[in-house]
């Protein structure tokens, strides 16, 4: 149900945050600048008007959410810190200081479920709006990169492993009784797998790891053969999951790289130091001259970087209600050269090439800090949320937070510049009025 509206206009005898806190905040200043009533209006949708008990205020959530991606931090933390930080209350809405959390973590979690990638994408567009001019801009830059997945590295025998686990798991909850659970089994073959690199260890784990897929085909089949016909159908797809992990070979495509992540792809970048990533791709724009962040879209397939750029383009027009003219991209992208009205730059040898062309194109590697920001401050570098619409909207609100810093650095700067120009004004009246110079330092 959708939370009643509260009066303001006498919360007690205590000052409030405006009269509390600093305006000149990053915070305070990003509080008063966000649109929060279009929040409002497009997620009230979700909520009953009469119906449930009271929701959590949408502006409290929705703040959570930015906060969280803001400062880098899990649902639990943010949850924790609103409770002991005045500015992030009053970015959430409030007028007093509490000192109870505002919800429970989990609530979070069903809040991003409930207005999924479409409402995420809305915070994205609020994002953009509060960069204002800088966000104009026709000529853009773009590149892909791997959204990692919070998955352990993927190997046979851990897979394997888990289905065995999974299986007596399945067992003991239908109270199914097992020829064998192989518990002790497994526990010596997983010793014999430890020393592999001792003399003779080879051949033996290699006979071990036979042993231990042996084992799971047969504890799927004996569990499939032994569930009812009415729990079979409830357990129906975790034994298909658990069929094609057995069936499948080094050279097959479309392979399962985890049993609670079946979604998950392996990348390879050609990196040296990571030659393989297992996760999603995701596709950025941004424009050339200011970095703001314009496009930010996750893909599940495993699909070439040129076949991200339609769909890219498709929201950058949906975000700001135009076409981009130019996007300048790497030799990742060879291919197509035009996209409707969008033409589409990469480099390649060029002797009659423009100064303008050859600044844009060596420009465009501007992108790869971002990225790199966007990962290891903006938790991008790994994907804690749930299946392939977690993975688009932590890719969406880690651009939206991005944004969101990067005026907040602005109106530090502009502070600190102004903060610097009333000193020098003050120390050149002193000189001047009083003969006397003030020893301050900015």
């Amino acid at each position: 149900m959708l939370a009643k509206q509260k009066s303001t206009s006498q919360l007690g005898f205590y000052s409030t945050f405006e009269e509390q806190l600093s305006h000149g905040h990053p915070l305070y200043i990003l509080a008063n600048r966000i649109d929060w009533k279009i929040f409002d209006e497009a997620f009230k949708k979700h909520y009953s008007a009469s119906q449930g008990a009271p929701a959590k205020p949408i502006r409290l959530m929705v703040s959570l959410l930015i906060l969280k991606q803001l400062r880098n931090l899990s649902d639990e933390s943010v949850v924790e810190q609103w409770a002991e930080n005045a500015y992030y209350q009053y970015f959430g809405g409030e007028q007093l200081f509490s000192v109870k959390p505002p919800c429970v973590a989990t609530e979070l979690v069903e809040f991003r479920k409930r207005i999924g990638e479409e409402g995420v994408e809305l915070i994205f567009k609020e994002s953009i709006r509060i960069n204002g001019k800088d966000a104009d801009d026709d000529n853009l830059s773009g590149d892909t990169t791997v959204q990692e997945k919070n998955i352990t590295y993927p190997t046979d025998d851990k897979l394997y492993k888990k289905i065995i686990v999974k299986c007596q798991k399945i067992a003991a909850e239908e109270n199914i009784e097992l020829r064998q659970s192989y518990k002790f089994t497994v526990k010596k073959l997983s010793t014999i797998q430890r020393f592999k690199k001792n003399k003779g260890g080879f051949a033996k784990a290699r006979k071990a790891s036979k042993k231990i897929k042996t084992i799971a085909g047969r504890l799927v089949r004996e569990i499939e053969r032994k569930l009812e016909p009415d729990d079979a159908s409830k357990y129906a797809m975790d034994v298909s999951l658990f069929k094609k992990v057995l069936a499948q070979k080094r050279s097959d495509s479309n392979k399962t790289y985890s049993l609670h992540e079946p979604e998950v792809k392996c990348y390879t970048k050609g990196k040296e130091h990571k030659k393989f990533e297992f996760g999603s791709k995701a596709s950025f724009l941004i424009t050339q001259n200011t970095g703001v962040v314009v496009g930010a879209l996750n893909f599940s397939d495993n699909v070439h970087d040129s076949k991200t750029l339609p769909a890219a383009i498709q929201q950058y027009e949906r975000l700001m209600n135009k076409e981009p003219k130019n996007i300048f991209l790497d030799r990742g992208y060879r291919g197509q050269k035009m996209i409707n009205n969008t033409t589409l730059h990469t480099p390649k040898p060029d002797k009659n090439i423009t100064a303008t062309k050859r600044k844009r194109l060596s420009r465009r590697a501007a992108i790869e800090p971002v990225i790199g920001h966007l990962k290891h401050d903006y938790r991008m570098a790994r994907n804690y949320l749930k299946g392939t619409v977690g993975d688009a909207i932590n890719v969406m609100l880690a651009a939206s937070a991005i944004n969101f810093k990067r005026m907040m650095n602005k109106w530090k700067e502009q502070l600190a510049f102004w903060a610097l120009k009333f000193l020098q004004l003050l120390n050149f009246y002193c000189n001047n009025i009083f003969n006397r110079t003030l020893k301050i330092t900015f």
